[in-house]
């Protein structure tokens, strides 16, 4: 019961009227960074991805192929902030990515389900990053959220973050939009970060509720009172219906008001997108762009 006991340290979620009421006033605020400047570090934040049963050595190359073109098509832009696939990609992207400074984000332990045994997700963790991975994203299993089983939810990520070098950046999906209320959200974002997780997640993008202004503030909150606690930065990654650049601006507006301009870097914000990245292009440069 270790971290149903740790959990009763930190007080409850907001409501979902009190939630809803918060989202309305940084919508509004949010209005004042729909700039470039803003737009083009929302850009630079962007994990590119690529996770279809279409995917392919020839694909996932020709997406990295691109990433590489863009410092030199791009130079006055930040690139986006790294590549993400799935394992089997790993090595592609970094043959193609040799040479630059650009990350390999690599999904993990039984994405997007997070239901198989936890030996065959570590073991596809360590083998992501034997080839090559500098970030993990695995789901946190919503299943055991669900049925208060916070525990063994927390263990599984602790014995992966276990196995996995400090210097590789851990991510944690949550599932907000399966979990729906603030409370399990807010309990999974918490839980998420005792067990060791580096950045907390909205979603895999495979369900059809995905990222949504509600979740990011619980969890931005949930995270604000984590670091209040323990000292310990975690970051946040918006995923999966990010498309617009007013989209993008809302999420930096969260993360601004809430947790701090000390949040405002790669390091600890992020957006996992594909669509978004064309988008925002053509927002920074001022005429349609389609790059990737």
């Amino acid at each position: 019961m270790v971290y149903a006991k740790l959990l009763q340290e930190y007080g409850p979620a907001q409501s979902e009227a009190q939630v809803a009421e918060e989202v309305a006033r940084l919508g509004e605020i949010a209005v004042r960074n729909r700039t470039t400047e803003v737009y083009t570090f929302c850009y630079s934040a962007i994990d590119l991805t690529t996770l279809s049963c279409t995917d392919s050595v020839e694909s996932v190359t020709e997406l990295a192929r691109k990433a590489v073109e863009f410092y030199e098509r791009f130079p006055h832009i930040p690139n986006v902030a790294s590549i993400c696939i799935y394992p089997p990609f790993v090595e592609t992207v970094g043959v193609a990515v040799d040479g630059t400074d650009m990350r390999i984000t690599s999904v993990a332990g039984g994405f997007p389900s997070s239901q198989t045994f936890l030996e065959v997700k570590a073991l596809e963790v360590g083998m992501a990053i034997e080839n090559g991975a500098d970030e993990i994203d695995i789901v946190l299993n919503v299943g055991k959220m669900l049925t208060g089983h916070y525990d063994e939810a927390a263990s599984e990520v602790e014995t992966i973050r276990a196995e996995t070098d400090r210097d590789v950046v851990l991510k944690v999906i949550i599932e907000s939009g399966a979990l729906r209320t603030p409370e399990l959200i807010r309990r999974a974002s918490l839980l998420s970060m005792l067990a060791g997780a580096d950045f907390v997640k909205t979603s895999t993008g495979k369900i059809d509720v995905a990222a949504t202004p509600e979740a990011a503030v619980v969890m931005c909150r949930a995270i604000r009172d984590y670091f209040e606690k323990s000292g310990r930065r975690v970051g946040f990654k918006a995923a999966g219906g990010v498309r617009t650049p007013e989209d993008a601006a809302l999420y930096y507006t969260i993360v601004e008001e809430i947790l701090g301009p000390d949040w405002l870097t790669t390091d600890l914000f992020r957006i996992g997108a594909s669509s978004a990245a064309n988008n925002l292009l053509t927002a920074i440069e001022g005429h349609p762009v389609k790059f990737f």
